[in-house]
């Protein structure tokens, strides 16, 4: 924390938690903008980037030793425009510039430094850097008056660099393009799955070695095959949800889970607790729960949602960001302990609470860079305590819990992320069914209301952030997604049929608004930034899982669900075409696409995907296929059945600002009709460059059944016409139309359930 005797600078003014940290440094900083850039045109100065967050270790490390240190502010001020960002306010801003550090250093983390050029472009990068040079490597002064030199003597070639940067990012960018796609099926996910067998810890639980991270998703994945049978599945989630919630990563105290462990056993955390974490950890523990009915998964996962409700969620709605590692600048000391006292607050019980969470004389506890003994204590279990030991630990724990609450707490990080906050709506309201625990359905009702209204603009779009009073930042496409995903999960734990209704409607009207502004004209899938974000250096895609879902991956699910939950054949197809863009990633880089593979396995098994026959006339493929009766038993209709679909365009490209058709044809097998109230109904999408001015059915016809009566309706053969307007600026390339199509098909004595069915049908636009 920065010496508050300084005289402010500018990120005094910042809503920001992590900015204002900074405030009093000597650093003459400025938030990301065009004030800073302006200044670096004008003055001729390359500007520094540094991009961090309130919880992160490291970050808290550099600025007590480099951006508090008079002599390296004086030089970052007179050569350089610096530049503070929180990655959480921006991860737009932050992506774009990981990736070029990537590219340069072959690693990424926070704090990341890098430099730029008045443009944007980034010359140089990194990480962490001492303030000093020690053991051969360059100190941050050093490397910051090298740079300037470099600067003033050689920036041709520090441009030159530059450039190579940015097209190697603008490459990667790319990468769909280079793995191809690949052919979907029930076994993509084997490959997932096969990945993750070859990669386990078997030893200690988890993949990979250290540090080691909660795999969200992974765990997601192997819980749900393992529920469909996959024992070896099910026994790698189970394990490394043992070994977490045994280990030193779990508060076994307050309960929640901390950000990462050092090691590999899940013993040595980095001690920040962030919302993402926790809130993806409470549902997988409560379904874990769910499949084994174990009580050390229901006890983890009430300990989480206690911890949620009482410690970070804030009194005007929502849920705050994370909690720090360090209090009295020291990493892990609110929640570390000697012996001598763990012994004297555990009284009689002593030997078996010692005993029980490896609490030792010398301590368990060594500091992260020295490697040294402390002779501090984290608590973790060797064991699942019996019930009767159970019974007699949890009171210690009370005590001790009672005890820390008198030292000095790390600093929470009060703003609200509104995607992070919708991940801890969908935990809330899956754990609430499982646990029977009503503060959670409520808590998730009540923090559901506070971004459908406290975070949303003039206009009625949602933003990003919420702190100190004010919501600001257009949301990025993981906000939409996740709040889509969200309010799916509310409506499903909702017991009332009506309030589920309404949590289904508010998802319909987010996903609508994603749709708009995250998709691309002529390009499947979605973008991470969207119409009214901050364009960038790139505009990056954000294909990749993370600590958190990939935004686009998530958007994918989120259509899925929605089209299954509605018999949207529409919303099928559209999600469809997301993860067919990424099939080939999907099965080149399955670990790090599993949000992707769930999305596949919701359009799989949701009755929403058939092939159709392809007519003469080049009629399109047939995507999806939905069957509201589903749950009563009925399958969707066989190939082959009473009703055939087929599309034609009226011409093989079309030029912006023409006309074009669509023709839809309907074959209904003899004896069979379309009839009730809307015997057919028809949606059409071409998205923002291509749209549908009509719709032109033929009239309905009388139609005799075979007990006499009659009614209007359709038989035979129908012709549907679409009619477009391209728009006059439209996009040159491939757009895709997304047709829907309702009806209800009845003969020889019955009458099926009525269908959804979604086609696509490409258009090429090319100028004249």
């Amino acid at each position: 924390m920065s010496d508050t005797t300084r005289p402010p600078n500018r990120l005094a003014k910042e809503s920001s938690p992590y900015l204002r940290q900074h405030a009093h440094n000597p650093v003459d900083w400025y938030p990301w903008g065009a004030e800073a850039f302006e200044r670096a045109r004008r003055e001729d100065k390359p500007l520094f980037l540094s991009i961090g967050y309130s919880a992160c270790h490291w970050c808290h490390v550099m600025e007590r030793e480099s951006f508090e240190n008079d002599a390296v502010a004086a030089v970052l001020n007179a050569h350089y425009v610096s530049v503070k960002v929180d990655r959480e306010e921006r991860p737009d801003v932050d992506d774009v510039y990981m990736s070029a550090v990537q590219t340069m250093v072959g690693r990424g983390g926070w704090p990341l430094s890098a430099f730029l050029f008045p443009d944007g472009r980034p010359f140089f990068g990194g990480t962490y850097f001492p303030p000093d040079d020690r053991q051969g490597r360059a100190g941050f002064r050093t490397i910051l008056e090298k740079l300037a030199e470099a600067w003033r003597e050689r920036r041709d070639e520090l441009a030159k660099g530059a450039d190579e940067i940015v097209a190697e990012v603008e490459n990667a960018n790319r990468i769909t393009e280079r793995t191809g796609r690949e052919a979907l099926s029930a076994a993509t996910g084997n490959v997932l799955t096969a990945t993750l067998k070859r990669t386990f810890d078997a030893r200690h639980g988890g993949f990979g070695g250290a540090p080691k991270f909660p795999p969200h998703l992974a765990l997601e994945w192997l819980l749900l095959k393992g529920a469909e049978g996959d024992s070896i599945a099910r026994s790698m989630a189970l394990k490394t949800l043992d070994a977490m919630a045994l280990g030193g990563i779990h508060d076994h105290l307050a309960g929640g889970f901390h950000r990462y462990s050092t090691d590999e056993r899940w013993l040595l955390p980095h001690f920040e607790k962030m919302l993402t974490d926790n809130a993806q950890l409470l549902s997988l523990y409560a379904r874990a729960f769910v499949l084994t009915g174990r009580d050390l998964y229901w006890r983890t996962a009430r300990g989480i949602g206690d911890w949620l409700l009482s410690q970070m969620r804030g009194e005007e709605g929502g849920f705050f960001a994370a909690t720090d590692a360090d209090s009295e600048g020291e990493e892990g000391k609110y929640f570390v302990w000697p012996e001598a006292e763990v012994r004297e607050v555990a009284g009689s019980e002593a030997a078996l609470f010692a005993s029980a969470y490896r609490v030792r004389a010398e301590g368990n506890f060594h500091d992260e860079s020295t490697r040294q003994a402390t002779g501090l204590n984290v608590l973790h279990l060797g064991d699942e305590p019996s019930a009767e030991e159970e019974a007699r630990l949890a009171p210690v724990r009370a005590r001790l819990l009672e005890r820390r609450r008198r030292r000095v707490p790390p600093a929470t990080d009060d703003k609200r992320i509104a995607g992070w906050n919708a991940l801890t709506i969908s935990g809330l309201a899956v754990a609430s069914s499982i646990l029977g625990e009503p503060r959670y359905l409520e808590a998730a009702r009540e923090c559901a209301r506070f971004l459908l209204t406290r975070m949303r603009d003039g206009e009625g779009r949602l933003l990003r952030t919420w702190a100190g009073g004010e919501a600001k930042i257009l949301a990025f496409l993981e906000d939409e997604a996740y709040l889509a995903l969200a309010l799916l999960d509310l409506a499903d734990a909702e017991p009332d049929a009506l309030e589920a209704k309404r949590w289904a409607t508010e998802a319909r009207r987010v996903v609508t608004g994603l749709r708009r502004r995250f998709t691309r004209p002529g390009v499947p899938g979605f973008t991470f930034t969207g119409e009214g974000n901050e364009p960038l250096l790139v505009r990056t895609r954000d294909l990749f899982d993370k600590a958190i879902p990939s935004g686009p991956g998530a958007a994918a699910r989120a259509l899925a669900r929605l089209a299954r939950r509605e018999g949207d054949g529409v919303l099928a197809a559209e999600a469809l075409a997301a993860v067919e863009e990424v099939s080939g990633l999907m099965e080149r880089a399955p670990h790090g696409t599993e949000s992707w593979h769930l999305a596949w396995e919701e359009l799989r098994t949701g009755g929403l995907l058939r092939e159709a026959p392809a007519a003469e006339d080049g009629a399109e493929r047939v995507v999806g296929e939905d069957d509201e009766e589903e749950a009563k038993g009925t399958g969707p209709e066989p190939a082959g059945g009473p009703v055939r679909v087929s599309a034609s365009i009226s011409a093989d490209r079309v030029a912006p600002g023409e006309m074009l058709e669509v023709r839809i044809a309907v074959e209904l097998s003899a004896g069979w009709s379309l009839t009730g109230e809307k015997p057919l109904a028809v949606d059409a999408w071409g998205g923002p460059d291509l749209r549908c001015s009509a719709v032109e059915l033929p009239p309905r016809r009388t139609v005799r059944h075979e007990d006499g009566t009659t009614e209007l309706g359709y038989e035979g053969h129908v012709d549907v016409t679409l009619v477009f307007d391209v728009r006059p600026g439209a996009t040159e390339g491939e757009h895709p139309i997304a047709i829907s199509l309702r009806y209800r098909a009845c003969g020889e004595g019955t009458c099926l359930p009525e269908r959804a069915l979604a086609l696509t049908v490409p258009v090429l636009v090319l100028k004249r």
